[in-house]
């Protein structure tokens, strides 16, 4: 029996997501309202937040009994691509993607009928609170606990970076439970729980600082019922594969922007495309950024096969992280001393590539994932 063919064609709802998300976001969230955004208190719209939901965003991987569109991570990722491409603020990766994916992958059949319904009509914000310590991106070394007390549990920690966690209404807690990992779902009201927001070099991704002091959740908050360090795991593999293709989107943008003003800047009497060290910085971008998109899309499509996807992940991790990083320094170089000022766009994305390599793992810790998947 032939082996079946993996296509990477759009399919016709993938191209009309694309071209609906495209329009969207540059009539309603161009690089002006971004700018206007970082610069407010919270680097969030509700207004905007609506129309993203009434669009369907918010529920795109929830199924459709529960509020959702019923679609699955390819049509996720075409949003998430687009949204990369203009360094879009707000909680949609934290919710959308993090929290979402939390509760799909580890949720027992009642906690998701409590919680999907308000992430997919864009109601409840949610986020997930998992690392603790500075480029500690693993599950090894929590020092949050979750203790039973009678009938309830009690979490006691701090959470760092945990992303638009000053929005969350809902934080879904990784802690450990004796030797074992547990995900916890926990109000953002709670008695207990302090939340400070927290400088930033990305003002268009916040984080925050969150402080769990003796807090009382019910037996129902741990999401399944039991201790699942491989779940969480798996939904820190899904998100990295999302974030990757965000990037892409990023450094698609940056060749874009690097492309065109060589084209338009002229120095003695000649655009500086045509010269060879432009040339060869603008065509080594292309062939960076193609390879960036493959990888982070074979993850992306990887994602019902665990074994490919413990490989494709942090390949698509690693590639992603280094080629937007180097896509937005080479675009900052190309577009000389303007490049380096406040006014102009590309720090924007030179701040967001480095934001994103550290958000789930650097390139060196997603190579050694990648190691340990290959065995090696």
């Amino acid at each position: 029996m032939a082996e079946p063919v993996i296509t990477f064609t759009p399919s016709e709802d993938m191209s009309l997501i694309r071209t609906t998300a495209r329009r969207f976001l540059e009539e309603r969230m161009g690089l002006a309202m971004v700018r206007e955004l970082m610069m407010s208190d919270d680097g969030f719209d509700r207004g905007l937040w609506k129309e993203i939901a009434d669009l369907g965003w918010a529920g795109l991987t929830i199924p459709e009994e529960l509020g959702g569109a019923g679609y699955g991570p390819l049509e996720l990722s075409v949003v998430l691509e687009e949204m990369g491409r203009l360094v879009t603020p707000g909680p949609f990766f934290a919710s959308v993607v993090l929290a979402t994916m939390a509760v799909i992958t580890m949720g027992a059949p009642d906690q998701q009928a409590d919680l999907l319904p308000g992430l997919a009509s864009g109601e409840r914000l949610a986020s997930l609170a998992c690392h603790e310590e500075p480029r500690d991106w693993g599950l090894a070394h929590l020092s949050t606990l979750a203790v039973r007390d009678g009938g309830d549990w009690l979490i006691s920690g701090l959470k760092r970076h945990v992303l638009d966690g000053h929005l969350a209404d809902t934080l879904l807690v990784v802690a450990a439970v004796g030797d074992e990992v547990g995900t916890f779902v926990v109000d953002a009201a709670a008695e207990g729980v302090s939340v400070n927001q927290v400088p930033v070099l990305d003002p268009t991704r916040r984080q925050a600082e969150v402080t769990f002091d003796n807090v009382r959740v019910g037996q129902h908050a741990l999401l399944g019922g039991a201790p699942d360090s491989g779940g969480i795991s798996r939904v820190l593999s899904l998100a990295t594969a999302a974030l990757a293709v965000e990037q892409v989107g990023g450094a698609q943008r940056c060749l874009e922007m690097s492309v065109e003003y060589a084209r338009s800047r002229y120095q003695f009497g000649r655009p500086i495309g045509s010269y060879q060290a432009i040339k060869h910085r603008c065509a080594e971008m292309l062939m960076r950024v193609e390879h960036a998109r493959s990888t982070a899309h074979h993850a992306v499509r990887s994602v019902d096969d665990p074994e490919e996807l413990s490989v494709a992940s942090p390949l698509a991790g690693s590639v992603a992280s280094e080629t937007y990083l180097w896509a937005a320094g080479e675009t900052i170089q190309i577009h000389g001393g303007m490049g380096f000022t406040w006014e102009h766009d590309a720090h924007l994305y030179l701040k967001r590539a480095k934001s994103t390599s550290l958000l789930l793992g650097d390139p060196r810790y997603q190579r050694q994932l990648l190691g340990r998947a290959l065995g090696l």
